[in-house]
């Protein structure tokens, strides 16, 4: 039977790794944004020796001083939950299924908004670029793609990119890949998502021959598709709820995409 002294010092050592967990994720999410101690101390409106003390793990952050640090750094929800969970609190954000009643409003809205961006596509995107919804106008985009890549989830970077999805039909492959390649790095660096690392790995690898230079004219970076002997010219304008307190709210994203020529507004606007 173990003693009382035995039990705390057991307790302690548990204390202790777990401030050292959360106060090696906050110097990490610090480094991640570039900034020094001093930075984020005043930010935050802590002492700099508060500030070293969290993250090397000889004080224990309350639920207010990590939430603080995380808005300063703009840690997403879903990586403001695991800073709690590594503290030893319970999570602050929900993360509901997109079919939540809690989440109703909210997709019925993103719904009434792929109606009204018909007769142009327009998807309902996760974090990942996993599609969550779409209009029917999308159904352009998708023809002529393996039925495997539309096997759900269906992922938009994978399904652009792959040689058996639209990348034979994207006539500037090598530029709107660099677009989408970028997006993923942004996204990544600011998040720490492993998926996105891993999505990054594997849509790199796909052949691309295209140079991918921009052409003079352009001041979006268009997606120039062929659909059979007609070339459509769309750049994509992106949605987003900025006051969401749900992960799953919070990871939604609409993607609009518009005429970028006349030719192809006057095909959509054909009846």
């Amino acid at each position: 039977m173990g003693s009382a002294t035995g039990t705390a010092s057991i307790r302690r050592v548990a204390t202790l790794e777990t401030e050292s967990q959360v106060g090696g994720l906050i110097r990490a999410w610090r480094e991640r944004r570039r900034l020094s101690q001093l930075q984020l101390a005043a930010q935050a409106e802590v002492s700099t020796r508060h500030l070293s003390f969290l993250e090397t793990g000889r004080s224990r952050p309350t639920r207010e001083m990590i939430e603080r640090l995380a808005t300063h750094l703009d840690v997403p929800l879903r990586e403001r939950n695991e800073l709690m969970l590594s503290a030893g609190y319970a999570p602050r954000y929900g993360q509901r299924d997109p079919d939540a009643p809690e989440l109703r409003a909210v997709m019925d809205a993103f719904r009434t908004l792929l109606d009204a961006h018909l007769p142009h596509p327009a998807l309902v995107l996760d974090r990942c670029w996993d599609v969550v919804d779409r209009n029917t106008a999308t159904d352009v985009l998708l023809e002529g793609c393996a039925p495997e890549l539309l096997e759900p989830p269906v992922n938009a970077i994978r399904i652009s990119l792959h040689p058996d999805g639209l990348a034979p039909r994207i006539r500037n492959l090598g530029q709107w890949r660099g677009h989408l390649l970028s997006q993923i790095r942004s996204r990544s660096a600011a998040t720490g998502d492993p998926r996105l690392r891993s999505l990054l790995d594997e849509v790199s690898a796909y052949p691309c021959r295209d140079t991918g230079i921009a052409a003079r004219a352009d001041v979006v970076v268009p997606l120039r598709l062929g659909v059979g002997d007609t070339e459509f010219s769309f750049f994509s304008v992106t949605t987003s709820a900025m006051s969401a307190t749900d992960v799953t709210i919070d990871e939604l994203h609409i993607e609009a995409f518009y005429p970028a020529d006349e030719a192809t507004a006057r095909a959509f606007r054909a009846p």
